[in-house]
C-alpha cells in the first residue's frame, strides 16, 4: 500500500503552531511515502515565510512535492514584483516545487492554477492557462499506463461541496481534458475544507479531492489534512482532523473498472 499525506494552505505568517506540530508528529509516527502540498505555503509570499515553510517541509523527512498557490506570489500592492518577478523569493523551496516523485504505481502531475493578472477584480481565484494544461496532458501521456494519475493543483477546477469558492476559469474544460487523458483525481486546496467528490467526465469517473488547512484561517472544519491510501488499483481518501478524528470521505475502489 502507498500512503500519501495531502496537505494545503499552511499559510506561514498565519499558521497554526499546534496544527503544524500535530501534522509533523503524524508524519514522524506514520511515515507516509510522500507529502503532496497543494499551495499557499505562505501568507504574503515574503522571503522569511518561504524560509520558515521550507524548513518545516524539509524537517518532515519524507519526499515532498509542492504546488504554488495564490498567496505564494506577491500581493496586488506590489504590482512590479507580482508581474515581473513573482518567483524571486522561492529559493528556500525551489527544489520542492513540482518535484517529481518516484512512487510505485502513482504519478503526480502538477497543474498551475494561479495567474499574475486576470481580467477580473479578484486575482486570488483560479485560472488554467492553455500552456499549463498542455504540459499536464503531456505528462499524463508520458506516464506508464498502469499508473494512477493524481493531478496536483491549488484551486479546485470546479466548485465542490464547500462554502469557499475557486471560480476557476477554464477549469471545467480542463477537468474534462484531464479525465479524457486518463487522470484519476485532482488534488487541490484553497477552500480550507476537506472534500472528495466523484465527477463524471468523458465517460470516466475523476475525483475532485480538496484538503483542509493547517492555518488559523479555518472555515467549517478544524485544522485538517488528507490521507490517501492507494491499494489494489484503487484509492481512498481519509480526512484527518486535529483532535484525532478521521473519516473516509471518498473511496475510489469501486471505480477501478472505470479508472483504467
Amino acid at each position: 500500500m502507498i500512503t500519501l499525506f495531502h496537505v494545503s494552505d499552511v499559510h506561514f505568517g498565519a499558521e497554526d503552531p499546534q496544527a503544524i506540530a500535530w501534522f509533523g508528529e503524524r508524519v514522524t509516527a506514520e511515515r507516509p511515502d510522500a507529502v503532496i502540498m497543494t499551495g499557499d505555503l505562505t501568507m504574503r509570499a515574503t522571503r522569511s515565510e518561504f524560509e520558515r515553510g521550507g524548513a518545516w517541509l524539509r524537517s518532515l523527512g519524507v519526499p515532498v512535492t509542492l504546488e504554488i498557490g495564490n498567496h505564494d506570489i506577491p500581493y496586488y500592492w506590489d504590482p512590479f514584483r507580482r508581474l515581473f518577478a513573482p518567483y524571486q523569493r522561492y529559493a528556500a523551496v525551489e527544489k520542492m516545487i513540482e518535484r517529481e516523485l518516484d512512487l510505485p504505481g502513482v504519478t503526480i502531475v502538477p497543474l498551475k492554477t494561479i495567474a499574475r493578472a486576470q481580467w477580473r477584480w479578484n486575482w486570488s481565484k483560479g485560472r488554467v492557462g492553455a500552456g499549463s494544461l498542455r504540459r499536464a496532458l503531456a505528462m499524463i501521456d508520458a506516464a506508464p499506463k498502469d499508473r494512477l494519475i493524481f493531478v496536483a493543483a491549488h484551486h479546485p477546477l470546479i466548485e465542490g461541496p464547500t462554502k469557499g469558492t475557486a471560480s476557476t476559469r477554464n477549469g471545467d474544460g480542463a477537468l474534462t481534458a484531464l479525465a479524457e487523458a486518463g487522470a484519476h483525481a485532482v488534488l487541490s486546496g484553497h477552500v480550507h475544507d476537506p472534500f472528495d467528490v466523484p465527477v463524471a467526465r468523458a465517460g470516466r469517473t475523476i475525483r475532485m479531492i480538496g484538503a483542509g488547512t493547517l492555518s488559523k484561517r479555518t472555515r467549517h472544519s478544524p485544522p485538517a489534512f488528507n490521507e490517501i491510501r492507494v491499494h489494489n488499483g484503487g484509492f481512498e481518501t481519509i480526512a484527518r482532523t486535529m483532535g484525532g478524528d478521521a473519516a473516509v470521505i471518498g473511496d475510489a475502489t469501486a471505480d477501478v473498472g472505470r479508472l483504467s
